[in-house]
């Protein structure tokens, strides 16, 4: 009995031990779920001309947030950055949370039912969204608009019986030279497609509880990339500038590439803070200004509001030396490596070919290279794989380039030597890598293919010409009794045939006759097939490789139609072309017109998703008219 009593005992025990695993499962699992999910704050309904709050939060650390369009709204500021943590002891357990929420400011402009898009970010790598939601914007009444005059007038009034209200503290009494902010650049006579640091700093003698961005700069001629997106604080440090010590913030640092040379301007960056200043007490008459002493402290800290503006930087950017024909579009320091994955492969069977380029610099505007490959070889478009990132140094990172080949003659081939020519500006000149050539053993694979030693040879097809097989005898045609129905069928089938060659001959004529009209089917076509992948940004929220290939598409068609090199094209070089050709006055400030929507839509506020789209039907129509 009390051996079957230890037996039963010891089962309890592992009963118990496996239910508490599997709960303990279970419950890690549920917080994993929870920490990785995004809420929204946001009112359902206000009013128009109300300033109101939208908050997205996640129950994690939190990077790569991009936010949604506010359609009917006026963007304050966002989106802000915060971020909670916290660790608590429950039991002897110790526990931590951490939570990062992404607000912004809104200005509720016209009446109407608007949806606000989904918002994502990168969470442990996974990538998370948000619900869409509506806000509903009505227009205040006569009556409620007196109301809410009247109710701010009674709140008035009760801040100044209040013997603990706090007064505000004018923004007029704070010194210039106790707060201000300043923008800084790493480099003032950069090379065109250089990398330069943009820095945005708060120069502060009093306590800052807060910031918010108001305006974020148009740089117009620069390609901007953000590089404080990912910074989980702000950084802070000491600074003396004219004999004063000041704590100094950086708010924001970015990277700028110039696509054009000569002066350019870096626009100012407009922000409001939060500043805690010492502000005396007020005296109200009654017996509250016993408390009122010295004794009981004289002033009060207060939180006041007080706008900062950058000063514009002007930059002198000069321009590449003259580029060899092979030049990659590359400004930088950059390193390659790449070739075939084999060295020897069967006909018919596919092999990949990699280039990669790792360094720092515009690594997302190089050209995308182009190899040579043999005349037999069937070579894919390249799969482009960017591993690029952003820190508070600039842009590096990798692109790697690669291209499916499939063999479809044996033989011994080479692939040529690769030269990638790229601009250092350290050294202020051009400097070329060499991959050397690869030879590749193409052996018989499946289904046979020729042997072919030599590029100019003609590749010779199985199954091309088949031998003719002779028939025995022709039946006779006025043999009536052996012609059926199948003979009838083909007699209509040829009849029919004809008929829609005469129809369709006739109309071929007249579209051949309408030069203008087929020119322009051609024009669309090509312009369409320019913008294909920068199209396939359209509908998402990756407005940065959208304006990229606008870019692509733009500045080639301008390199193609008026033989300008890619290293060269800028609107300077643009614009000198376009007078030497002497093109319309119209055609001229429309091309001039895109090239500069292009710059300034990337930063101008609105409806992100609207810009795009008029600046792809811009593109278009310029494109077309160029073809």
């Amino acid at each position: 009995m009390k051996e079957r009593a230890k037996i039963n005992t010891r089962r309890r025990l592992y009963r118990i031990l496996f239910v508490s695993l599997i709960f303990n499962f279970q419950f890690s699992i549920f917080n994993s779920l929870l920490a990785q999910e995004m809420t929204v704050q946001a009112p359902k309904s206000v009013y128009v001309g109300d300033n109101f709050t939208v908050t997205f939060v996640v129950n994690d650390m939190a990077q790569d947030f991009h936010g949604p369009s506010f359609k009917g709204f006026s963007l304050r500021s966002g989106p802000n950055r915060g971020i909670q943590q916290s660790t608590s002891n429950i039991n002897g357990q110790w526990s931590s949370s951490t939570q990062t929420t992404f607000s912004y400011r809104l200005l509720a402009d016209v009446e109407g039912t608007f949806t606000v898009g989904s918002a994502s970010c990168s969470v442990n790598g996974k990538k998370i969204s948000s619900n869409s939601f509506t806000i509903k914007v009505e227009k205040l009444s006569q009556a409620q608009q007196q109301q809410r005059k009247q109710q701010q007038q009674q709140q008035q009034r009760r801040q100044s019986y209040d013997p603990w209200a706090q007064q505000p503290q004018p923004a007029s009494q704070i010194d210039d030279n106790k707060l201000f902010a300043r923008t800084s650049v790493s480099k003032a006579n950069p090379y065109q497609g250089e990398q330069i640091i943009v820095t945005y700093k708060i120069y502060t003698q009093v306590p800052i509880s807060q910031f918010a961005i108001d305006k974020l700069p148009g740089n117009k001629g620069f390609w901007a990339e953000d590089l404080s997106a990912n910074q989980n604080r702000v950084k802070q440090y000491e600074e003396t500038v004219n004999n004063r010590r000041y704590q100094v913030a950086e708010i924001r640092r970015g990277a700028l590439f110039p696509q054009e040379s000569g002066k350019l301007t870096i626009e100012p960056l407009d922000l409001n803070v939060l500043a805690l200043v010492q502000a005396p007490r007020r005296r109200t008459g009654t017996m509250w200004d016993l408390f009122d002493d010295p004794f009981f402290s004289n002033y009060a800290t207060q939180a006041v509001e007080y706008p900062l503006h950058t000063k514009s930087v002007s930059v002198t950017v000069k321009p590449l030396p003259e580029a060899p024909d092979n030049f990659s579009g590359a400004v930088g320091s950059f390193s390659v490596k790449g070739g075939l994955s084999a060295e020897t492969v069967k006909s018919n069977e596919a092999v990949s070919y990699k280039l990669t380029l790792s360094g720092h610099g515009n690594l997302m505007l190089v050209t995308p290279p182009t190899p040579q490959f043999p005349t037999s070889f069937e070579v894919y478009d390249p799969q482009i794989d960017d591993k690029i990132t952003k820190s508070e140094n600039g842009i590096s990172g990798s692109r790697t380039f690669e291209w499916v080949v499939i063999p479809r003659s044996q033989g011994s081939f080479t692939i040529p030597a690769y030269q990638f020519v790229y601009f250092d500006p350290s050294s202020g000149s051009y400097s070329t890598i060499t991959l050397p050539a690869q030879s590749i053993v193409v052996e018989k694979g499946k289904g046979s293919s020729s042997s072919f030693s030599g590029k100019d040879n003609v590749q010779l097809l199985i199954n091309d010409i088949h031998y003719i097989h002779p028939v025995a005898s022709l039946q006779s045609v006025n043999d009536k009794a052996k012609v059926g129905w199948p003979f009838c069928l083909a007699a209509l089938l040829i009849a029919a045939l004809a008929a829609a060659a005469v129809v369709f001959g006739r109309r071929y004529q007249a579209q051949r006759g309408d030069i203008d009209g087929m020119r322009k089917k051609r024009a669309i076509r090509i312009a369409r097939r320019r913008l294909k992948k920068a199209a396939a940004y359209l509908g998402s929220d990756d407005t940065k490789h959208f304006y990229e290939e606008i870019y692509r598409a733009i500045w080639g068609c301008l390199s193609d139609k008026y033989s300008i090199p890619l290293s060269q094209l800028n609107r300077d070089t643009v614009n000198s072309c376009l007078l030497e050709k002497h093109i319309s006055d119209d055609q001229h400030q429309s091309i001039m017109k895109v090239l500069e929507d292009v710059d300034l839509a990337r930063f101008a506020p609105g409806n992100p998703e609207t810009q795009k789209q008029i600046i792809y039907d811009e593109a278009l129509n310029m494109i077309v008219n160029l073809v």
